[in-house]
Formats: structure tokens, sequence, C-alpha cells
């Protein structure tokens, strides 16, 4: 029998900056319960090339840091802050729970675990079971991300076909004579990098995509010193634009013309926002890729051939297909955070989930009215659909101006360091612009608020 003050599912980025900041801020005791063998959650599955999509500077949890802030020299990301590796995040979660929280003394940590509901769980190897009588529980797993090496593909893949995750590319040794990329997200996108850096000619590589993409450019998601000319724009353009725009579509040709957007065809309407970034460069690279296939889902796959819902196309013989179509973000789901006694982690600022789980986890120990506590931290769903965009920008931008009315948050925004928007520069002059450009910000929130209402109702009336 274990009595604590929380019990914590999960133990992934989101469960980590919760539970960091409990343990910073609060005298709570804590147990966490997770299925994997070490913390990280999805990323002790991510496929070895993978880095982080947004700047090390604002990942993980608040009392650690993530690299060393250095610029990059080389590579997609040149001149930019720095993104961990699948090592490096995994590595840094390992060592937050074995020289932090457990040091700490007020943290429990059960591994290869399953949680049975009603503070009972039982061990994945040896079957022990316990109970945990905890005033809270925390569901850190309610928007749990998802890898293709965790799952099979999600279409027939018949005998003979070799059809893998990414994870098992980098053990490939030239026995195929053509690479095929199934999915059109970061990891296809990711995939299709690694194929052309590693020396595959753009015409050995076809590349399934069901949907195009927009996606956030990573050079104006940036801080510190690149402020003024980076973050600093980018909020700027996105309330602006959402302040003034007449339509979906103008707005995000407004945000494409201002640069916040990319995508990778300009003679393509993109269907689909998912919250990626990239960069300019990795863009060019994979524009070299000639056959990329729109021709829907992939159905199934048989040797030499692949059929999809607009039709079928001969691979070779000798083709490698390579499955990138997992949720790793699951779109749409939403519900009040705070419950009785139940905590479940979610967004509070789009795509931002360890940032989310920290403001969450302040927000619970500095406020005991529910109603408060959800009027603060109201969920902003992951986004699939580019109509996402404005009911997560709706959501994300009132929580700022709540937040904003609120003196006591202001001093956690701005010493927190996973929060992008107060990362300002030292230089006085480049922060005093800094300043003014926030400014400017706040003074055209009320209308990007009451343009986005209109937007969204439209665009409801339409479906």
């Amino acid at each position: 029998m274990l009595e604590v003050d929380y019990l914590i599912v999960g133990a992934g980025a989101t469960a980590m900056a919760f539970t960091d900041v409990l343990i910073q801020e609060t005298d709570a005791r804590v147990v966490i319960v997770d299925r994997e063998h070490k913390p990280g959650g999805h990323w002790n599955h991510a496929y070895p090339f993978v880095r982080l999509h947004q700047p090390s500077a604002y990942y993980g949890v608040n009392s650690r840091s993530l690299g060393d802030r250095h610029i990059c020299q080389s590579g997609y990301n040149r001149g930019l802050f720095d993104l961990a590796s699948s090592s490096e995040v995994c590595t840094y979660f390992d060592k937050l729970m074995q020289q932090d929280l457990l040091p700490s003394g007020r943290v429990q940590y059960f591994l290869k675990c399953e949680y049975d509901g009603d503070g009972q769980f039982h061990s994945l190897l040896s079957g022990e079971r316990h109970t945990v009588t905890a005033k809270k529980v925390v569901d850190a797993t309610f928007l749990s991300s998802q890898v293709p090496s965790t799952r099979p593909p999600p279409y027939k893949v018949e005998s003979g076909v070799h059809c893998v995750p990414p994870n098992a590319v980098v053990d490939v040794m030239g026995e195929f004579d053509n690479y095929v990329v199934i999915g059109a997200g970061k990891t296809g996108i990711d995939t299709c990098g690694f194929l052309l850096q590693n020396g595959v000619q753009p015409d050995r590589i076809s590349w399934i995509m069901p949907r195009d993409s927009w996606h956030y450019n990573r050079a104006m998601i940036q801080g510190g010193d690149l402020y003024t000319r980076a973050v600093g724009p980018f909020l700027k353009s996105i309330v602006t634009e959402m302040g003034q725009a007449e339509s979906l579509d103008a707005l995000f040709d407004a945000l494409a013309e201002s640069g916040v957007l990319l995508r990778l065809d300009n003679d393509i309407r993109p269907s689909m926002w998912r919250c990626s970034t990239v960069t300019t460069e990795e863009l060019d690279q994979i524009r070299g890729i000639g056959n990329i296939v729109r021709l829907g889902r992939v159905k199934a796959i048989r040797p030499g051939m692949i059929t999809l819902e607009g039709g079928e196309l001969a691979t070779g013989a000798y083709s490698l297909y390579i499955d990138c179509t997992a949720d790793g973000l699951p779109p749409g789901k939403a519900k009040p955070i705070f419950e009785d006694n139940i905590i479940t982690l979610q967004n509070v600022r789009n795509c931002q989930p360890t940032f989310s789980a920290a403001f969450v986890a302040h927000v619970e120990s500095t406020y005991a009215d529910t109603a408060v506590k959800n009027e603060l931290c109201a969920p902003v769903p992951y986004p699939n659909r580019v109509e996402d965009l404005l009911k997560c920008y709706l959501e994300d931008l009132s929580n700022v101006a709540k937040w904003s009315q609120q003196e006591d948050l202001q001093p956690w925004l701005l010493n927190s360091r996973l929060d992008i928007f107060t990362d300002l520069p030292e230089d006085e002059e480049a922060r005093d612009l800094a300043l003014t450009q926030l400014g400017e910000v706040g003074a055209a929130l009320p209308a990007a608020l009451e343009n986005l209402q209109r937007l969204v109702s439209r665009t409801d009336q339409a479906v």
C-alpha cells in the first residue's frame, strides 16, 4: 500500500515536465507508473535519425536545460538553435529521473508496470500488484504519441514485401533498387532527408503523399539573441493576420507570404496542418524527389505493386517500403484538464506539450478552485486539417489573454525555460525592441480573437 499526493500514469515528456514543477514548487509526494523501461515515452521507440522539431532550448522540463543553446553551423538547421537527437532526449529524461526526481526522496518510480485503474497497477515483468492511495491521479497518456515502430502498418502487406518502420532504414546495406516512403508528415520528410543525405539518388525514391501539408518555418521559432528577427515577427504576423483575414485560405496565404508557413509545392494548396517545423533548406533538398505520388492512402502492397485509393503504382521487385504513417500527435481529442481528483494533461498552448504540462502543474500548485484552474487551462487540441488552425489558435490566444490578466502568473511565465515567447535578448537595445514587438502583439490580440471567432463560426456553418 502506497500513500502519496499524486499518482502519475506515464513517464513521457509531459509527465516529466509536470512532475518537475511539482517537485520544484511544492512538497508533494509522487508515484510514477509507466509501461516503458525508462523515462521518455515515445522517444524510447523513435527512429535513430530523428531530432526535435523545435529548438532544444524550449523542450524538456523547467529545471534542467536540454542542450547548450549553441547555433548550428552546418546542415538543414544552420544558423538556428540546436535540435537534440532522440538519444540525447532519452538520456536527458533518464538523468532527470536518476539525478533530480528520485534523489528528492519524494518520487517513487515503477517502470515496466501497467496501470489498471482505481489506484491499482501491476508489474509487467513479475506480475506483482500494488495499490496506491493518492489525492489526485494525473493521466499523462491521454495524448500519447504514436510512432511507426510500435504498431503494424495500417494496410495489407503481402508476403515477400519488405516493409519496415524508419528505425530499420539505418541497417539497410544497399540491397534495394528503390525506396518507397509512405506518409507525408514530418516522419516522411525526415526519412526522405536521411536517404538523400546518405547518397540515395532522388530518382530511386518514390514518396507516397496522401495529403500535402503546411509547415512552420523553423527559422521564425527562435528566441534569445535571434528573438527580434524570428519569434517577434512570427508572433506579430500570426496575431495581425488572424485579425485581418477574410477567409481561411486568405489567412494561410498571408502567413505563407510573411514566411511563417512553408509548403513543399507552392502550386498545391495543402489540406493538412500538423504543427511540424522545417527549414527552407530542408524543403529545397527534398524537392529534388520527382516521383511524388498523390493518389490517396495506401490500401495494400504486394511484390512490385502498391495499391492506393486512387489507383495502382508499379514499384519494382527490389523495393523497400518505409512506413511513416503513424499519428505522431493524436488530433482532435479534448476534455477538461481538471475534473474532481483527475488531471488529464493536454496542451494549453498550441503544439507545445512540455510547456503546457509545466504550466498545468504550476496552476495546480497555485490555485485551489477547479473552475478557475480550468478557466486558465482550456485545452488546445492537436490539429490535423487546415480548418483546425482556427480553433487551435482561438483557444491558444484566448488562454494568452486570460493569463495576461493574472498578475501572479507573469513571474512564472517570464522565468520559464520552456516559454520561447519570454526568452528575450540580453542586449539592452534588442530587448527593448522585443518588448515593443510583444506590446504590438498584445494590442492586436482583441481583433484577432474577434475575427477568429467569426471565421470559426463561418467554417462550422459550411461544414
